[in-house]
């Protein structure tokens, strides 16, 4: 496999004024202070910079969008001429933060709350600085959105949403793609989270919880590292806002308003460019050789961490000490030496993290150190990146032993380091070995398959790894590393951002053709996405065709489009009694309701309504009116299928809380609505595919359909059921001028269907009004739809209205919104 190389690569024919605007906290710059630069500092573009290797492998023009580095930030008020500047020479757009908006907003917020809250610290745990608890501050969160809405306002200035691709990088920006969406809704949006996505349990007690949700799914396309992390925020979609995923081809998707929001896993990897730029170099062989001879004799174990709470340092070193203790001839022998990144925000928990690490290495240098000889060795502050190479291709062992970490590539240079750097006394050909010991709680952990995977937590644990991967064999340890270089090297940053790219592209084909309606406000923004023939059902559709036709019938499903699926009590109200009362009694009109539900419930029901049509069953049963006799299907069915199904529907409702099965004449139903919103799908899924297996010779169709799934006999269905009703109306000789078909359900489609291609069949297709509606903007085959039931129910009211307006009036419209 290959992957690009640069950004340099060559950008796709289709698309050749496409910009990649790659959005990110920082801009990928360094800033050296200068009093005779115009702005106080020399700028220069920072390579090393994250957002800049994340820029790799996209197709040229790329520009950036972030703040300013640290020093000149707190320096230099907004400045059109910098901006200019900037923009001409770097391809970065600067975003201007004042001082106390930056501080509330990432050292507030991001750091103080949505960082650890991301980590699993939960919100009133007493341990996260000094014993102080992580309390929800409204003041903060709105710095949070307002540092976020300058971020958008900068990248709609560049922005051209037909062809332009957008890059969101992590948390600090995660309500990017909701105010970026309500500035413009055909936006093309990627978001990556580098950080974990925790539970649901945990991620249900934000306080904004949805609107969190709701701006990621205003993305067109979600990265996370892990399927682990992906499965959290899929079951936190689900469970918080009832949005259900699909796959298809490979590809994971979240239904959300009439957009499939793509779901892409695939952790970050390293720029290889980068490394090889340094690994060669003369510093990193002299370094290299200062290394080997400062610990010859002993095997090197390395640690490269960031300093702060969840990077398990301290649980590291106390593993080093129980190894130390379990291994007294180890004694002189190994080292542990400790590289501490720089942390990236200050505060008491920091300090005590310091004054922990501190302790434990002065107590086992104390315990275990000899003369020229310690265990344990600190390295503390920001170190030369030709050092930390050299670090990386001298050690025997790598340890990442984080309890919970999203974005960490420490493998993955180590790998890459051991393969490409100067080992000191290695000879050429030989092939290069490496052991590396990685906490499971870590996003490239699934990746690292030759690694050795340890709990953090578990100290003894580590201390036998540190001793596994001591001992190792020279085979085995050639062969991990063989495997590990292989995928690191064909994985690297270059590819991710091509695939991320790749997969933007065709989450958002579609933009350009489809209709968007805005709804909500503020974090509840979202847009309801219709395909470009598909739209609302308003009263200017249909008032004009009902007044001047003479023959219509009116097909409206039960569950979910005149009754709302939410209501325990599902018996039809007096005022929807009365609406269906008045549309039957125009003699225009011909009514049914054609429902899945058993025949005598639903007459039962309806029985107020005189001249009702009832289709029960899918079809199978119909009368034409209150008074006239059930008509069954004239199929030969035999039902002898239902003592195989039976049982095992019985067998998974015993095992699904919340599950339950409906006995029909015709058919049979197993329920899960109540069941637990993850289980109870699942559940679903492999109970149709049981029941395809044991009825493959019966002659039966097992379906899905909105919570349920169903059984009926072959040959019967809502589709069955409205040709068969058009028929019998024409062979009366009196086919419909006016169709208008209501329904919610994967079911319904086929009345849809049965619309518009029954009409084309009879070549009936142009004298005829067609109105198929689906409640609930979804892939449909219908035309038109319209929200909810309650919808539905105002439309038919303005329906009945123009019945009984007078002929000269019949024009007038009647509004159903």
């Amino acid at each position: 496999m290959s992957s690009p190389s640069d950004s340099g690569h060559e950008r796709s024919p289709s698309t050749p004024e496409a910009r990649r605007i790659l959005v990110a906290h920082r801009l990928p710059l360094r800033a050296e202070p200068n009093p005779d630069a115009p702005h106080g500092f020399d700028f220069s573009l920072d390579r090393d910079a994250l957002p800049f290797q994340l820029s790799r492998g996209l197709p040229n023009p790329v520009v950036f969008v972030g703040a300013l580095p640290t020093a000149a930030a707190a320096s230099i008020a907004e400045s059109d001429e910098l901006t200019a500047d900037l923009l001409e020479r770097f391809s970065c757009l600067p975003v201007f933060l004042t001082a106390k908006l930056h501080a509330d907003f990432y050292d507030g917020f991001c750091k103080h709350y949505m960082w650890p809250m991301l980590h699993y610290l939960l919100p009133f745990t007493g341990s996260y600085g000094s014993g102080s608890a992580l309390p929800f501050n409204d003041e903060l969160y709105r710095a949070f959105l307002t540092a976020n809405t300058q971020f958008a306002d900068r990248v709609f200035e560049l922005l051209n949403p037909a062809e332009d691709l957008v890059f969101i990088h992590d948390y600090h920006l995660w309500a990017l793609p909701t105010i970026l969406r309500h500035k413009s809704p055909r936006a093309r949006i990627g978001f990556f989270l580098h950080s974990p996505f925790p539970s649901s349990e945990l991620f249900g007690a934000v306080p904004v919880r949805k609107d969190l949700l709701r701006s990621l799914l205003n993305a067109d396309l979600v990265g996370f590292q892990t399927y682990d992390y992906a499965r959290h925020f899929i079951s936190s979609c689900n469970r918080l806002l009832g949005a259900e995923k699909h796959t298809s081809h490979g590809y994971i998707g979240i239904e959300y308003f009439g957009r499939t929001v793509v779901v892409k896993i695939l952790s970050v990897g390293v720029d290889m460019d980068q490394l090889r730029a340094v690994l060669p170099s003369p510093e990193t062989a002299t370094k290299a050789k200062e290394i080997a001879h400062k610990y010859k004799g002993c095997k090197l174990m390395l640690g490269v961490d960031d300093i702060d709470l969840f990077k398990g340092i301290g649980l590291k070193l106390l593993a080093m000490e129980k190894l130390l203790d379990s291994r007294p001839d180890l004694c002189g022998n190994v080292v542990l030496v400790q590289i501490n990144n720089p942390p990236r925000s200050l505060g008491p928990d920091i300090d005590e993290i310091n004054a922990e690490v501190l302790a434990i290495r002065d107590r086992i240098n104390t315990r275990f150190g000899l003369p020229g000889y310690e265990p344990v060795v600190l390295i503390d502050g920001a170190i030369p990146m030709h050092e930390k190479a050299a670090f990386y291709a001298s050690a025997d062992v790598c340890i990442v032993n984080a309890v919970r970490d999203g974005l960490n590539r420490t493998p993955y240079i180590y790998t890459v380091c051991r393969q490409e750097g100067p080992i000191v006394n290695c000879l050429p050909g030989v092939p290069r070995q490496s052991g590396i010991i990685l906490s499971e709680f870590v996003g490239c952990s699934p990746s690292m398959s030759g690694a050795i995977r340890v709990n953090p937590w578990n100290v003894d644990d580590v201390a036998e790894a540190m001793q596994s991967a001591l001992r190792m064999k020279e085979t085995e340890r050639q062969l991990r590393q063989e495997k590990h270089y292989k995928y690191v090297s064909t994985h690297d940053v270059a590819y991710w951002a091509w695939s991320f790219d790749q997969d933007l592209q065709k989450a958002s084909k579609h933009h350009s053709s489809m209709v968007v309606v805005n709804i909500g406000l503020a974090m509840s923004f979202r847009v309801l996405a219709l395909g470009p023939d598909f739209q609302k059902l308003l009263p200017e559709h249909i008032h004009p065709a009902y007044c001047k036709t003479g023959n219509r019938l009116i097909l409206l499903d039960y569950d979910g489009t005149v009754m709302p699926q939410e209501l325990i009590n599902k018996a039809p109200s007096q005022e929807l009694i009365c609406i269906l009362n008045e549309l039957c009694s125009d003699p225009k009109n011909t009514v049914f309701l054609v429902s899945g539900r058993g025949k005598d419930e639903l007459a039962r029901w309806f029985a107020p309504c005189e001249r009702l049509g009832i289709s029960a069953e899918h079809g199978y049963f119909t009368r034409w009116s209150r008074d006239s006799p059930w008509e069954s299907c004239k199929l030969v069915i035999d039902f002898d299928w239902k003592d195989i199904a039976l049982p095992v529907m019985k067998h998974y409702t015993d095992l699904t809380d919340g599950s339950s099965i409906e006995v029909k004449e015709t058919s049979l139903v197993w329920r899960y609505e109540e069941a637990d919103p993850d289980f109870g799908p699942c559940q679903a899924k492999e109970l149709q595919d049981h029941l395809q297996s044991v009825l493959a010779n019966e002659p039966v169709c097992v379906k899905s359909g909105h919570k349920i799934v169903e059984l009926n006999p072959q040959g019967v269905g809502k589709g069955v059921a409205v040709d068969n009703l058009v028929s019998a109306m024409g062979a009366r000789g009196n086919f419909p001028d006016f169709i208008l078909c209501v329904g919610d359900d994967r079911s319904d489609e086929d009345m849809f269907a049965a619309t518009t291609t029954g009409m084309k069949k009879r070549a009936l297709a142009e004298t005829v009004e067609i109105f198929p509606c689906t409640v609930g903007n979804k892939p449909s085959l219908a035309k038109y739809y319209l929200d909810e039931p309650a919808d539905v129910v105002k439309m038919l009211q303005g329906l009945t209205k123009l019945s009984t307006q007078q002929p000269a009036a019949s024009q007038s419209r009647v509004s159903f919104e």
